[in-house]
C-alpha cells in the first residue's frame, strides 16, 4: 500500500503517515501534493487532458502532478510525476518551486499543501511520452489558451496556479 506523510498546519512533518486516498484525516493534518508546470522558450506550455474513465474531473486539462510519497521530498515527487506522466526528465531544466498553496476541506476529510514548481526546457512533440492511463492527449498551449479552457470550467486547479503561467 502506498503510503504519504501527514503534514501539520505549518506544513512539518509529524512523523506520521497515511495510506493513499484514505481520505480520514484529522483537523490540522495535511498530506503534500505537487504540480509541475513544463514551459518552452516559445512561451506555450505543457497540458493534458485526463482520461475519460478518471472518477473526479474527466476530460479537464491540467498540467501534471501528484501526491508527495512517504519520505520523498517534494522536488523529487514533482519530477517523478512528470516523467511518469508524460517521458520528460526535468532534472536539468531550469526553474524550479514558484510558490505553494493550501486547501482545507474538512467535511471531506481531505487538506492538503500544493507545491507548485515550474521547469523552462524546451521539448517536442515527439519527446512526450503520456501515460496512457492518465491523459488522453497533451498538447502545447500558450497562457491565453489556458485561460479560455479555464473559463469553459474545464482546466484543473486554475484559479490557484494562474500566476505560474505569467
Amino acid at each position: 500500500m502506498e503510503k504519504w506523510d501527514i503534514y501539520d498546519i505549518n506544513k512539518q512533518l509529524t512523523g506520521r503517515t497515511m495510506d493513499r486516498n484514505d481520505w480520514n484525516m484529522k483537523d490540522g493534518d495535511y498530506h503534500l501534493t505537487v504540480l509541475g508546470v513544463i514551459r518552452r522558450s516559445d512561451g506555450r506550455f505543457l497540458i493534458t487532458r485526463r482520461v475519460d474513465t478518471k472518477a473526479w474531473a474527466a476530460g479537464w486539462w491540467e498540467v501534471s502532478g501528484g501526491a508527495v510519497m512517504a519520505g520523498e521530498t517534494s522536488l523529487q515527487a514533482v519530477r517523478r510525476e512528470v516523467f511518469e506522466e508524460t517521458g520528460i526528465d526535468v532534472t536539468g531544466a531550469k526553474g524550479g518551486y514558484q510558490f505553494s498553496y493550501r486547501r482545507d476541506n474538512p467535511k471531506e476529510k481531505d487538506n492538503y499543501f500544493v507545491d507548485i514548481y515550474r521547469f523552462d526546457i524546451d521539448v517536442t512533440e515527439n519527446d512526450v511520452k503520456i501515460q496512457k492511463e492518465e491523459a488522453s492527449e497533451f498538447r502545447f498551449a500558450l497562457p491565453s489558451e489556458i485561460k479560455e479552457l479555464a473559463d469553459q470550467g474545464i482546466f484543473l486547479h486554475y484559479d490557484s496556479i494562474k500566476q505560474v503561467f505569467e
